[in-house]
């Protein structure tokens, strides 16, 4: 057995979802809810029409999860527990913020999220870690603070000395932060996390692999930069791009230059466990629901073949 699946959690070791394939193979999928919807139930309907049992918290009912008032958590967990759904990651924003000095303008997405600075991090740390022990989830997701240009030695130095406290803090109650490559964000590639996560050596720091995240960086996302930080990795988020006059331009998953087919196969054939996460950002006409339906479709079809 590969070493980072010997710390698994409950979470994911829970039975598959079957995917609709008649040759029985089964993944489990789970969908950030926002990228349907932010009225929460109604995304949570549409991830059930597809078999997805997983939800990803981020946003909920125009707010992020590291602002929502606690009282609403009791109607989210209600949402999930009348729909026997489970919370498979917490989406936080933590780092999204500038490694020094008060806090800049977004590099990036936010997603509703309240700018905080590197002082007030630990402070959402803790509020992140109720909300992964309310709704059952061990994983918590976190950044690498704004990218103010090019990845130093000294910076990336000073991200491993800022991850340190936070990883041994998530170590001690009992959860994971899930270090996501972000191309807004200093470590945008497979290869830089996993050297960030080296670094820090805790059992509290493991990898969100985006795979989209890193053809935005200019990493071949896979092989090279899911070989780099496959060792770590705890959860993995599923989008698919194009490049359109320099920039990416997210487009239905199949449809872009990521070699999913091959991803797969390599989770697959490495024992893989976790979700595959729908984080798709692709809005045919501006419609995210719709978007996420084409994407959730075209997984229903790929998985199968794998």
């Amino acid at each position: 057995m590969p070493p980072h699946l010997l710390c698994l959690t409950k979470a994911a070791r829970e039975p598959k979802i079957k995917t609709s394939s008649d040759k029985g193979v089964s993944v489990k999928l789970s969908v950030i809810t926002d990228e349907i919807s932010m009225e929460f139930e109604h995304a949570l309907d549409v991830m059930l029409e597809y078999g997805v049992k997983g939800a990803e918290l981020r946003s909920l009912w125009g707010t992020n999860i590291a602002d929502l008032p606690e009282d609403q958590w009791a109607r989210a967990k209600k949402a999930l527990d009348d729909r026997g759904m489970v919370v498979s990651c917490i989406a936080s924003p933590m780092f999204k913020c500038d490694l020094y000095g008060e806090p800049g303008d977004a590099a990036g997405q936010t997603h509703q999220a309240s700018a905080r600075n590197l002082d007030q991090q630990m402070e959402l740390l803790d509020r992140c870690i109720r909300a992964a022990h309310y709704f059952g989830t061990p994983f918590i997701r976190v950044f690498a603070f704004w990218r103010r240009g090019e990845l130093t030695d000294n910076i990336e130095a000073d991200i491993v000395r800022a991850f340190k406290a936070p990883a041994e803090k998530a170590n001690r109650e009992g959860v994971i932060l899930g270090l996501e490559n972000e191309h807004a964000c200093y470590l945008g590639t497979g290869a830089q996390i996993a050297r960030v996560i080296s670094a820090v050596n805790s059992p509290g720091l493991k990898a969100i692999w985006d795979p989209g995240n890193a053809f935005c960086s200019g990493e071949v996302p896979y092989p090279d930069g899911y070989e780099a930080c496959k060792e770590y990795t705890i959860h993995v988020h599923v989008k698919d791009a194009v490049m359109e006059d320099d920039k990416p331009k997210f487009v239905c998953i199949g449809d872009g230059k990521l070699d999913y087919v091959g991803q797969l196969r390599a989770l697959k054939a490495d024992g893989y466990t976790g979700y595959l996460s729908l984080e798709t950002h692709y809005r045919p006409g501006g419609a995210a629901e719709e978007g996420s339906r084409q994407c959730l479709a075209a997984l229903n079809k790929l998985l199968p073949t794998i």
